[in-house]
């Protein structure tokens, strides 16, 4: 039988992520809560939540781990011709709720459905303490795409994204890393990998080599204290 830790809701405390297990991959611990409070404690050590509407909550920290550094993004040619139109607009932390619920619809690749009230709730209450962020891409005035995930010290954890219109998200993403880079975030953690981070540049590193990574530039003073809301997005060049 396989033990898996049970979290009770009298405290943050999570196992180390070593003792994640190898089947499922990086399984670490059952139940908890999705408090603003506990959602912060499992990302400042590389743990995320990710579970079905309904089941307990899982908590993870799998190995290898898909990371993009962010001066190691990669911009293909299809892409950078349309970031040279602007043929989309982008903002931060427009409407955040927003982009989560879009995040949350169904896709070719997958249903979105773990995404659930409970998760929205956690995590916008993380935006409205300053730690969830949120890009948003429209067209004229519709929102095509958009992406949201946290910012911890100098490394920028990715959730989900989501497109309505041809490379939306890439379209978003790019200038969110555009961003990083010039606040000097040292990674980007895209948890799991797909083809769709592996066409942006991202890489899979060892649980051992993430953590040390968190250790080093989670906790540093934040680069980005300004509202994400007021920047002014420059044209790409």
């Amino acid at each position: 039988m396989i033990s898996i830790p049970w979290l009770s809701t009298d405290n943050l405390q999570f196992p180390p992520p070593v003792y994640a297990l190898e089947d499922p991959n990086g399984l670490l611990a059952v139940g908890g809560d999705l408090s603003p409070e506990r959602i912060l404690a499992a990302y400042h050590q590389g743990i995320f939540p990710w579970f079905n509407p309904g089941d307990p909550i899982l908590w993870w920290s799998p190995s290898p781990r898909t990371v993009i550094y962010p001066e190691q993004l990669h911009i293909s040619k299809s892409l950078r011709k349309l970031l040279r139109k602007e043929i989309y607009r982008v903002t931060f932390d427009n409407c955040f709720e927003n982009v989560m619920r879009a995040c949350a619809g169904p896709r070719d690749y997958a249903d979105g459905t773990w995404i659930s009230e409970e998760i929205i709730a956690g995590y916008t209450a993380l935006h409205h303490r300053g730690f969830a962020h949120s890009v948003e891409v429209w067209q004229e005035n519709q929102l095509v795409g958009g992406l949201y995930g946290m910012a911890l010290g100098r490394v920028f954890f990715g959730e989900s994204m989501f497109s309505r219109a041809d490379n939306a998200s890439k379209f978003g993403f790019a200038h969110l890393v555009r961003q990083l880079r010039q606040w000097d975030f040292q990674l980007i953690d895209c948890q799991v990998a797909n083809d769709h981070l592996f066409s942006l540049g991202a890489v899979e590193i060892p649980r051992e080599e993430f953590q040390k990574i968190l250790v080093n530039f989670v906790h540093q003073p934040s680069v980005s204290s300004q509202p994400w809301s007021t920047l002014a997005i420059t044209p790409w060049e």
